[in-house]
């Protein structure tokens, strides 16, 4: 996180203590965790759990991204899961036909659902909550009717189940997507005129629309990213798994999860791309940790249920966001 310093005067240690604490904070824990469960679980930190948890955390890490997009720039996405479950159906259907039409056809529903959200609200002023909710339920039954409210198998013959199942250099492949879209959403946002866009509008809408930045257009390409990801992401679960209406259910809320807990504020304008994805691989080793526990058989244990998974990614979430609202006074009340 950039700072900016009067000259000639010295930044107090406490603020750049707290702002080293906030940024790096969800990458020292995800160290301690791995750490932790290396030593008590066998196999925790093994090449197999370690493909198996990258490969199945894919999907919300691509979601993370255009939730990051978005909350950067002082908005915020309720559409995104709905939005990859209708994708991850059409995908589904359109996997007969081989692998670039379903890639193609999944992409485009999410750039279509993002399209019309940044249009909605950049255009029409509309609020983004009210307006990625009407998304988030029209998503939802356009699934349902796709699918005719069963589960879509996908094609076998023309190869698509490779994009979950395929590997290069040892790597699966939604983890190489998953990658490349990580390293380019931080070059843009570090070093493309886009991304410095998005935080000028996300830190100051008026000061950036003053400066001649196109706030409305910056709106319209957030959203648009960040349907086109849930399309993606729509896509790889389709080939994990199939197309199912049924899928999605709190994944807007483990994205949000995943930025915030990346150290990035819910009142825009700042955030890291790099850090969302430590956001991103912290839940999933919470939740990875969760699983072996419950397997544990070496010594005492607890022993804890699939719906202990929900509860504890609320309650990390609520104090990661009490201790960044902390870290944030302590840091204003001392410069």
């Amino acid at each position: 996180m950039n700072t900016h310093r009067v000259p000639g005067t010295r930044q107090p240690r406490t603020a750049g203590w707290s702002q080293r604490v906030q940024s790096q904070g969800a990458l020292i824990a995800l160290g301690l965790l791995l750490l932790f469960g290396g030593v008590r679980y066998d196999e925790f930190v093994g090449s197999q759990n370690i493909s198996f948890l990258l490969a199945g955390t894919s999907k919300f890490g691509l979601i993370a991204i255009g939730m990051a997009f978005v909350i950067m720039s002082g908005g915020i996405d309720l559409s995104v899961g709905t939005v990859a479950v209708l994708a991850s159906v059409v995908a589904a259907r359109l996997s007969q036909h081989g692998i670039a039409p379903a890639i193609a056809g999944g992409v485009a529903v999410g750039v279509a659902a993002g399209l019309f959200n940044g249009i909605a609200i950049a255009r029409l002023k509309l609020m983004p909550f009210v307006v990625t909710l009407c998304t988030f339920i029209a998503a939802r039954g356009l699934a349902l009717v796709v699918s005719g409210r069963e589960t879509v198998a996908i094609s076998y013959e023309s190869g698509f189940d490779q994009l979950a199942d395929g590997a290069f250099l040892g790597v699966p492949v939604p983890v190489w997507i998953a990658g490349f879209a990580f390293a380019a959403g931080e070059l843009a946002l570090r070093y493309m005129r886009f991304g410095r866009a998005v935080l000028a509008v996300g830190g100051n809408e008026e000061a950036a629309r003053l400066m001649g930045l196109p706030v409305e257009r910056v709106k319209v390409g957030v959203y648009t990213l960040s349907g086109a990801l849930a399309g993606l992401a729509g896509v790889l679960v389709a080939a994990q798994t199939s197309g199912s209406p049924t899928e999605g259910v709190g994944w807007e809320l483990i994205a949000i999860a995943a930025v915030v807990v990346g150290g990035t504020q819910l009142t825009g304008g700042q955030g890291s791309i790099l850090n969302t994805l430590t956001g991103v691989l912290l839940l999933a080793v919470i939740l990875n940790m969760i699983n072996f526990e419950n397997g544990y058989t070496d010594g005492p244990h607890l022993t804890l249920g699939s719906y202990w998974q929900t509860i504890v990614r609320g309650a990390f979430l609520l104090a990661v966001v009490v201790l960044q609202a902390r870290l944030t006074r302590r840091a204003s009340s001392t410069l």
